[in-house]
């Protein structure tokens, strides 16, 4: 006697409408000057990411990755970024971001300039010169530091400077302002510094980040001062104090939606042991792969009540 089939039918008909559908998107990383994703370091840390998360990881290149980094403008690698996201079909459905030093920047840009990019979800920023430098970040004796340092004697805010080395882009000397604001061509527009020209569109986007976590290093001796990979920086004329992102210009009028997204709960900022991108095993299990795992989505429901899994806020302090 054939048994109907209808009631085996009926069993996965009512798994699949009631049992919450889970799935990870990807994401992406970019690496900081000098580097390269071909470099071991790159490597193992994007697979230490996906093996922890469950999501596929890719590190994004540009041109030929050290190289470029140092000598090609921000402005010229975000748009190699956006377009490489844009013909990416695995990110289609939206991806997360986690960025290295220099490399929060152009994934900043991407999120804020790129039109027609897939959405960002969460931006995971490890020691990003958010609000500039004040300096020149630490480089040594090599070829590429010797050019760098020929080139900053033109002046760092000469066109030729500008459009020839990276660093330039956000480096603010906070007593030469309006020499900043009107001819650094890169970080006055991504943060929407310039009073007569801010973009509503740069804060909307922004803001639509559903978590953004800013992590910042004990020991940093490249980012001066360290406080810039939580958006704090110097008051406008002194090099004393730093001020905490809380009391900057940048977040008090919200130029780019910082405060709406800390005011929302969406903002975590993090501080770890170690130097600069010198975190370790236990500190990007702890405060990054939590924002790569999989998400569960919302099922449907016929009378029957359900609930997201959710990380604990042990995770997100």
């Amino acid at each position: 006697m054939a048994v109907s089939s209808l009631p085996i039918i009926f069993f996965f008909l009512f798994v699949s409408i009631i049992i919450p559908i889970s799935h990870s998107i990807p994401f992406i990383v970019l690496h900081g000057i000098g580097d390269k994703c071909s470099n071991k370091g790159m490597r193992k840390f994007t697979k230490y990411l996906s093996d922890n998360s469950g999501a596929e990881g890719y590190c994004i290149e540009i041109g030929n990755g050290g190289w470029d980094s140092w000598f090609m403008s921000l402005e010229e690698q975000s748009q190699i970024v956006c377009n490489k996201v844009k013909k990416m079909k695995e990110l289609k459905e939206g991806f997360n971001f986690v960025g290295l030093s220099q490399g929060n920047l152009i994934g900043r840009a991407v999120v804020e300039f790129c039109d027609g990019a897939p959405p960002v979800k969460n931006f995971i920023s490890l020691g990003g010169p958010h609000a500039g430098i004040a300096s020149v970040p630490l480089c040594g004796s090599g070829i590429w530091c010797i050019l760098a340092d020929d080139i900053m004697k033109l002046g760092i805010y000469s066109d030729a400077v500008q459009n020839s080395l990276a660093p330039s882009g956000y480096i603010k000397i906070p007593n030469d302002i309006p020499n900043y604001l009107e001819h650094c061509k890169f970080l006055p527009k991504l943060n929407n510094e310039r009073p007569d020209a801010r973009n509503s569109t740069y804060k909307e986007r922004f803001s639509s980040l559903e978590n953004l976590v800013l992590i910042m290093f004990e020991d940093d001796k490249v980012l001066v001062p360290k406080e810039t990979a939580w958006f704090g920086y110097y008051p406008d004329g002194e090099f004393e104090p730093v001020l905490p992102p809380q009391q900057t210009k940048l977040y008090i009028e919200d130029w780019i939606g910082l405060r709406r997204l800390d005011e929302g709960g969406r903002v975590q900022f993090i501080k770890v042991e170690g130097g600069h991108l010198g975190i370790s095993y236990s500190d990007a299990k702890k405060y990054i792969v939590p924002y790569l795992e999989e998400e569960q989505q919302q099922p449907l429901q016929f009378g029957l009540q359900s609930k997201h899994v959710s990380w604990s806020l042990a995770y997100r302090k």
